[in-house]
C-alpha cells in the first residue's frame, strides 16, 4: 500500500487523491534509484516538545497530545500553513504548506490534484487568503505514485510569516534527527489543528525520505500532505522533504514518505519557480 496523506473531504476525491495505491514492487524498487545512505547518528537525540513547535515559528500552545505523537503548536507566527483547495464544485481537500519566501509556499503535487481551481491560505486565524496561482511538477501523474509530489504555490501579496530554506547541499542521513510538521489529524482524529513532532530518518534514496511509525516518534497523518520535514544544517532547520504518502491506510502503523527536495529534477523545479528561495 502507498496512500496519499491529504485530508480530502468526499469519499469520491478520497478515493481518487488520498488513497492511490502503488505495488509493493514499487516499494522496494525505491531502494535502487540512488541517493545516499550514509550512515547518521544511530540514536539521534530526542527534540523536545517545544522545540519542535518553535522550529517552525509556533511555540507550543499545550504539552498533549504526542501529527501521531505530536504537539499542539499556536500557528500565530508558523512557517506552516493549511492549504485549503476548491475545485469547480465546491471544497476540494486540505493539505498543509511550508512558506519558503514572502511569496511562495512548498507543498506536494497531490495537493493540487488536476481538478482543483484554487487554493485558499489561512494562517491559523483571520481570513482565508487566496492564492494568486500555483503550479505542480510537470510530469507528475495523478492517481499514479511516484516521484515528483512537489508544488508550489504562489501569493500575490507578502505573508507575515519567516520563510523556511530547503537543502540542497546534502542528502538526508539514516538515523538523523528530524521535525515533521502539519496541520492533519492525531491519535483522537482531530483535524486542521497544527502540530510539530520529532522523528528519526530510517531511510533515504534518490526519490524518497522514509521515516516509520515507532512511538514514541511522531507520524504523519491525513491532511498533513505537503508539509515539511526539517533536518539541521549549517546552524539551519531546513527543509529536506515534503510529506508525500504512507505505506498503510491507517496513520499508526508502516512507513512515511517524503519527497526528497534535493532530487535533482525537483530542486531544478523548485529552483525554477521559486529562483530567490534560501539553499543551505
Amino acid at each position: 500500500m502507498f496512500n496519499r496523506v491529504g485530508q480530502w473531504r468526499t469519499s469520491t476525491r478520497a478515493a481518487r487523491c488520498c488513497t492511490r495505491v502503488a505495488p509493493w514492487l514499487f516499494l522496494l524498487s525505491l531502494a535502487a534509484c540512488g541517493g545516499s545512505s550514509a550512515p547518521g547518528p544511530t540514536s539521534p537525540a530526542p527534540i523536545p516538545a517545544a522545540d519542535a513547535c518553535n522550529l517552525i515559528g509556533g511555540i507550543a500552545s499545550t504539552l498533549g497530545l504526542p501529527i501521531l505523537n505530536g504537539t499542539e503548536c499556536s500557528a500565530d507566527r508558523s512557517s506552516v500553513v493549511l492549504l485549503n483547495a476548491r475545485t469547480a464544485s465546491g471544497a476540494g481537500g486540505a493539505c498543509s504548506g511550508t512558506v519558503v519566501t514572502r511569496r511562495h509556499i512548498l507543498t506536494a503535487a497531490h495537493c493540487l490534484d488536476e481538478d482543483v481551481t484554487s487554493i485558499l491560505v489561512w494562517l491559523g486565524s483571520g481570513d482565508q487568503i487566496p492564492a494568486q496561482s500555483f503550479v505542480y511538477y510537470p510530469n507528475y501523474r495523478f492517481n499514479t505514485p511516484g516521484v515528483y509530489d512537489v508544488g508550489v504555490v504562489v501569493m500575490g501579496a507578502d505573508l507575515p510569516r519567516n520563510p523556511v530554506p530547503i537543502l540542497t547541499s546534502r542528502d538526508a542521513r539514516v538515523g538523523e534527527a528530524a521535525v515533521i510538521a502539519g496541520w492533519g489529524r492525531d491519535q483522537l482524529d482531530r483535524p486542521a489543528t497544527l502540530r510539530a513532532g520529532s522523528t528519526s530518518i530510517s531511510a533515504v534514496n534518490a526519490a524518497f525520505i522514509e521515516t516509520p511509525y515507532a512511538p514514541p516518534a511522531s507520524s504523519v497523518c491525513s491532511g498533513d500532505s505537503g508539509g515539511p520535514i526539517l533536518v539541521s544544517e549549517g546552524g539551519a532547520w531546513s527543509i529536506a522533504g515534503i510529506t508525500s504518502a504512507t505505506s498503510a491506510a491507517v496513520c499508526n502503523t508502516g512507513t512515511n514518505f517524503y519527497q526528497a527536495v534535493r532530487h535533482p529534477s525537483v530542486r531544478d523545479f523548485i529552483l525554477q519557480h521559486v529562483p530567490n528561495i534560501t539553499q543551505r
